[in-house]
């Protein structure tokens, strides 16, 4: 069973977040890590190189691979910032709805800024996916 290569690190979320060239994005994922911190109660940190998560959790799935990953978590990629672990939120259809111009994949959604979504929303969004994890685990 091949293991997880995007592990929690202890390198510095602030230096990925200061290293972000386009100023806009970078005060969005500043404005992203306070959203996403209050929401889970989780302090950030770097899982890989380029993910900002907050807080961990086991996951197992029916064909008996697991691992560890971060609650919810971002990162700014080139023409996105993608948002991980919302589609746990058991109010994840009726937020979406409401949340604003945005893409979404199979595990991630995707935002071009944070201009374009009701933060508001995007924070119950947060919220109910890591609580929805947090209660998994226990």
């Amino acid at each position: 069973m091949a293991e997880n290569k995007t592990k929690a690190t202890e390198a510095s979320v602030e230096s990925y977040i200061e290293g972000i060239q386009d100023s806009a994005r970078r005060k969005d994922c500043e404005t992203l890590t306070k959203l996403m911190s209050k929401a889970t109660k989780e302090t950030p940190k770097m899982w890989g190189t380029s993910i900002v998560g907050f807080g961990s959790y086991h996951y197992k799935y029916e064909s008996g691979r697991e691992g560890d990953t971060c609650l919810v978590g971002f990162s700014s990629r080139k023409s996105d910032i993608s948002i991980y672990g919302l589609n746990a939120a058991p109010t994840h259809d009726d937020l979406i709805a409401k949340l604003g111009k945005h893409k979404a994949g199979k595990g991630c959604l995707y935002i071009r800024n944070l201009a374009d979504v009701d933060l508001k929303v995007l924070e119950n969004l947060v919220a109910d996916a890591a609580k929805a994890k947090h209660h998994d685990r226990c």
